[in-house]
């Protein structure tokens, strides 16, 4: 066994995977390959989750999984949480936590070298605040009647049809493989009316906690800013992601293209709302030479409107700034287009994410986790 793990922790609405679709696209691979060319050999664990559980609760998930993966026996621990992910994370190792009885979370906490978040709300996101406006409440219940409801599951059965048809129909025009090829090829064409199906399994969980809702707002996070502290001798380190701000320069084959624009368009609703700060619960400000590197990443002034559709940029910062990344939330964990059609771009943000910015990206991961990886755990156990 290695002595070494990394845990790979999903977000919002996470999982590991539903059908053929995996949260963390490729980045087990790109870690690995990072961390190798430094020497440093480890095992890379995707995590399960609750999808829009409580942050306790999701805590208790983590900490779970952890000791049942072999955990406690490891040499050192090392953590890298997307979204709320890293929140999940930053409770886990908080000092003096009690998500559970047996003194676990010190004994995991004092085997942790480095504790990563990459795009990740640690002071809460405005986009929080519409789940819980009438429309978002409405939203969630939608989905709780998908999952519960047989006659919820049949209708969502059909449309996945609908939808996998029309993704047929595509290719026969030959249209260029997106999202809805990628939707369609990975889970609309296996989905199956059974309620043990992974899809309706996942929709289940949204039924049955929707606590982070709140816990996400501005305000929520104020009071989790204020309870959670950083561990000493655990390296904090953050990734920021931001997209500029959109514009419609279309050009004109994507004119023609429907399933584009919609997707365009609901990426500009996300930017709007993750857009706007709330006025009693500002984000810190950054020091003027995280302000200049910011900037110079992105190539665009960064504000406190400035986010990746979902989350503030502002917001992203906690801990040593280890990386920025002009991509919007789903880019940084795989999910953008590339040549072939392998991974489909459900944000088109129009931030020109490459295989090279992903790469680079998940490279400063790996060198974090090289930098706090102790030379006894550099080889495979």
């Amino acid at each position: 066994m290695h002595s070494r793990l990394v845990f790979l922790v999903p977000g919002f609405f996470g999982f590991t995977s539903v059908g053929a679709v995996s949260y963390f696209e490729r980045v087990e691979q790109a870690l690995r390959r990072a961390l190798r060319q430094r020497g440093i050999e480890a095992r890379i664990l995707r995590c399960s989750t609750q999808p829009t559980a409580s942050i306790p609760h999701r805590v208790d998930a983590l900490r779970r999984q952890v000791m049942r993966r072999g955990g406690l026996a490891a040499s050192e621990l090392h953590f890298v949480g997307h979204s709320t992910g890293g929140l999940d994370v930053r409770m886990l190792l908080a000092p003096g936590v009690k998500i559970s009885r047996g003194g676990f979370e010190e004994r995991i906490a004092r085997l942790t070298r480095t504790a990563i978040s990459v795009a990740t709300p640690h002071h809460g996101t405005p986009l929080a605040n519409h789940f819980l406006s009438i429309q978002g409440q409405t939203l969630l219940l939608v989905l709780t009647a998908l999952a519960t409801s047989g006659q919820g599951r049949g209708t969502l059965l059909a449309a996945a049809k609908a939808v996998a048809l029309v993704a047929r129909l595509d290719d026969w025009l030959g249209r260029a493989e997106g999202p809805l090829d990628r939707i369609a090829d990975a889970l609309l064409r296996r989905l199956s009316f059974d309620r043990r199906d992974p899809v309706w399994a996942y929709l289940a969980e949204i039924e049955r906690d929707q606590g982070a809702v709140i816990q996400l707002t501005p305000e929520g996070i104020a009071l989790f800013d204020a309870a959670v502290a950083d561990r000493a001798g655990i390296d904090y380190g953050c990734i920021v992601a931001a997209v500029p701000r959109p514009r419609e320069q279309l050009k004109a084959a994507e004119l023609f293209d429907p399933e584009y624009l919609a997707l365009r368009a609901f990426f500009r609703l996300l930017h709007a709302f993750a857009s706007r700060p709330h006025p009693h619960y500002p984000y810190p400000k950054p020091s003027q030479a995280t302000q200049r590197r910011l900037e110079r990443a992105l190539g665009f002034k960064v504000t406190p409107a400035t986010n990746d559709g979902v989350v503030p940029s502002l917001s992203q910062l906690h801990g040593r700034l280890l990386h920025v990344a002009r991509a919007d939330h789903l880019d940084v964990v795989g999910h953008y287009t590339l040549a072939g059609g392998r991974t489909a771009d459900w944000l088109p943000s129009g931030a020109n994410f490459t295989p090279e910015a992903f790469h680079a990206t998940w490279d400063a991961v790996a060198a974090a986790i090289a930098k706090n990886a102790s030379l006894q755990g550099s080889r495979p156990g």
